[in-house]
């Protein structure tokens, strides 16, 4: 076991100081390996999900289970209803929809007033400088990620 765990560490300790090859392959072996399990993962997930819909449905038509679509509809919006008014929120969706729309916005508009300065610096680093983008380590072993990913999910 430690000598997995030594072998991630000396792979992934610093990619920054590795050739440009080295991060693409670093990076597009980790994102195909990241897409493919999340494709895998997912059709999985799908096809529990989707099958145990099905099974409940034929129990249903069998008469082996009867489900109380009435009573469990009342029971989900009685517990809808209990866990809104515990948040002291209002019941009507609209004005629930206006109240976090309103909120995110106000946190968005005084986050970016107070921190402007801090992101123009941060993605004048990222990209380069005034004078356009420039590439650094980060972008190779990002693009070359997120193509794996692309390639991971394809294949899975």
């Amino acid at each position: 076991m430690t000598n997995y765990s030594e072998f991630f560490k000396s792979v992934f300790s610093d990619i920054s100081r590795r050739s440009a090859y080295s991060q693409m392959l670093i990076g597009v072996s980790s994102g195909w390996a990241t897409g493919f399990t999340t494709m895998k993962i997912g059709k999985f997930a799908a096809f529990a999900v989707g099958g145990s819909i099905i099974v409940l449905e034929i129990a249903h038509q069998e008469g082996l289970i009867k489900i109380n679509w009435s009573k469990l509809d009342k029971s989900v919006d009685k517990l809808a209803d209990k866990v809104e008014s515990s948040l002291g929120r209002e019941k009507n969706w609209k004005d629930k929809t206006e109240r976090y729309v309103d909120n995110k916005l106000d946190k968005a508009e005084s986050l970016l007033t107070r921190n402007g300065k801090k992101v123009a610096k941060w993605y004048t680093k990222l990209i380069g400088d005034e004078d356009g983008p420039k590439v650094n380590d980060l972008h190779i072993f990002l693009a070359s990620f997120f193509g794996g990913v692309a390639l991971g999910i394809a294949t899975g």
